[in-house]
């Protein structure tokens, strides 16, 4: 089992544009082998390559149904509007208001370097634009409307 650690919002390489992935290697393999590990043991539900460190277009996604591997990943749809709670593994206790497409389809490489697209409503979508967000250096903070308050938290 790989566990990284998580870098917090502090750190400058969140911060950055993450380049695509170019070598689909056992360096690839391994990277996604500890982001899966990491993130199920951290139990959120995305992690990209830039909160352990590593400036590469690299995503995991916990679908519910299993972890989803997105390298080189792009939007490449989206509809409708979603107005809702939103945390990051980076922002720990921290929560805020985001409005995200309530829908999103996303184009992507698997470990392999095959392209595939996968699609998501509510939960998935906030995921996916989310965590490709960071690949652009942009955390939640950032687009957020505001914190909740502790009080909302509690409710």
């Amino acid at each position: 089992m790989g566990l990284r650690k998580i870098l917090t919002d502090k750190e400058p390489s969140l911060h950055k544009v993450c380049r695509p992935v170019e070598k689909f290697d056992w360096r690839l393999h391994k990277l996604l082998d500890d982001m899966r590990d990491t993130l199920l043991d951290s139990g959120g539900v995305g992690l990209a390559a830039p909160q352990i460190g590593i400036l590469r277009r690299v995503v995991v996604v916990d679908t519910g149904d299993g972890i989803l591997e997105l390298v080189n990943p792009t939007l490449v749809e989206t509809d409708g509007e979603q107005i809702g709670a939103e945390g990051c593994l980076s922002v720990p206790g921290r929560y805020g208001i985001v409005k995200r497409p309530y829908y999103a389809k996303v184009r992507a490489q698997d470990r392999f370097g095959d392209w595939y697209e996968a699609e998501g409503e509510e939960l998935i979508a906030r995921c996916f634009c989310h965590e490709l967000d960071h690949l652009d250096g942009i955390l939640y903070t950032q687009v957020m409307e505001r914190f909740l308050t502790e009080e909302e938290l509690s409710d």
